[in-house]
């Protein structure tokens, strides 16, 4: 089976942006517009693996946008764009795929139906680029004025991503090192190599001024709001602490679990998944897979929340209800509130954490174990 690697070159500094923070790392709906790019490729069945190329000097604003995502140490880029994808080429040519698809950091919005056009116009053979025929009229400027009328026809706007054979282009970058391109299209033509147009989306917009950003706010907006609701539990055994919605709480028992047997956390990462319904964490995280033994569940709850914006959704709101009779939740509480909302991307004040007992009833009021009921409304476009 063909291996397909989606290369994300994300090294701009954002200086048409105007921010102090390179635009990449910006919150969209709440999460960073790197990472929404990032995850559309991760989530896709057809892609086997995601290599991101980043600017000097950014290494700790991509570990904080892309924390918890399977990914592999950023590539360092360089000062063009066209030098940043060759960098990253160069890395991927350590272990080659058969097929790149490379994409702008800055395209968020990117659907996985113009994933899947590009794929499937590399299956058919040679290289494709997403892209959308021009409709208004063009004028080319003269000082200020019309110089003339540009005939439209044939004329296509490009997007990515932007697929091809990994041979043919790294060959092509290695060959045109000092050819300016402002795509890797423009390489393979320069190489004499044709490159198949496939229908990209009106919505898969980059980012690059202060208006692009607000439009594709508005682009998220949602069209429906969806709750879930998730419920764990975990009888105690040995140990000196148990977590608690990402907090280690001294406890004179630890809990019986495959992860960390955090109940908070499983709760609300199968609320997210069930609102979108997609699964539960034991269908994306079995028991059996000896990969998640005691692994901590923030990983569980990132992957829903990534799972949930490639869907163009958001959190909204969580709520959290721990059952039990100890440990005591209260001194714990601004901090379990503070971790979750930095998982979920949210400010805290879309995060309740509640305690209660059940009055000395059932196994929680055996102190037996303890238990997590949770709550999540997201917001889909």
């Amino acid at each position: 089976m063909r291996r397909t690697v989606a290369l994300v070159v994300a090294a701009g500094t954002g200086q048409r942006f105007g921010s102090d923070v390179p635009k990449q790392y910006l919150p969209l709906g709440g999460v960073p517009i790197l990472r929404r790019a990032v995850a559309a490729f991760l989530d896709h069945p057809r892609i086997d693996a995601v290599q991101v190329v980043i600017g000097p000097g950014q290494d700790e604003a991509c570990a904080t946008a892309l924390a918890g995502l399977a990914l592999p140490p950023p590539v360092t880029g360089g000062a063009t764009r066209q030098e940043s994808v060759r960098r990253g080429l160069e890395r991927l040519s350590a272990d080659p795929p058969d097929r790149v698809l490379v994409h702008d950091g800055g395209r968020p919005l990117v659907a996985a139906a113009v994933i899947d056009r590009v794929l499937d116009a590399l299956d058919a053979g040679g290289a494709a680029i997403a892209a959308l025929p021009v409709t208004d009229t063009l004028k080319r400027a003269d000082d200020g004025t019309i110089g003339a009328t540009v005939d439209r026809a044939g004329l296509w706007a490009a997007q990515t991503p932007q697929g091809f054979p990994f041979p043919a282009l790294l060959d092509a970058h290695r060959r045109f090192a000092d050819h300016p391109a402002t795509d890797d299209a423009s390489l393979f033509e320069a190489a004499g190599l044709p490159v198949a147009l496939v229908p990209g989306d009106p919505d898969n917009i980059k980012v690059t001024m202060a208006d692009d950003l607000a439009r594709a706010e508005r682009l998220l907006a949602p069209s429906e709001f969806r709750t879930g609701m998730g419920y764990d539990v975990h009888r105690f055994g040995p140990g000196d602490h148990v977590m608690l919605c990402g907090v280690r709480v001294p406890h004179d028992r630890g809990v019986v679990a495959h992860s960390d047997g955090d109940v908070g956390l499983h709760a609300l990462t199968d609320a997210i998944l069930g609102a979108i319904g997609d699964g539960d964490i034991g269908q994306h995280f079995p028991p059996s897979d000896p990969r998640w033994r005691g692994a901590s569940s923030d990983r569980f709850l990132r992957h829903a929340v990534d799972r949930l914006a490639a869907r163009g959704g958001r959190v909204v709101n969580v709520d959290v209800t721990i059952v039990c009779e100890r440990p005591k939740v209260g001194p714990h509480r601004a901090a379990m509130v503070e971790r979750m909302a930095a998982i979920l991307g949210v400010g805290p004040d879309r995060v309740s954490v509640k305690a209660t007992t059940s009055e000395t009833l059932g196994f929680t009021g055996r102190a037996e174990g303890l238990a997590a009921q949770a709550v999540a409304t997201v917001a889909l476009r």
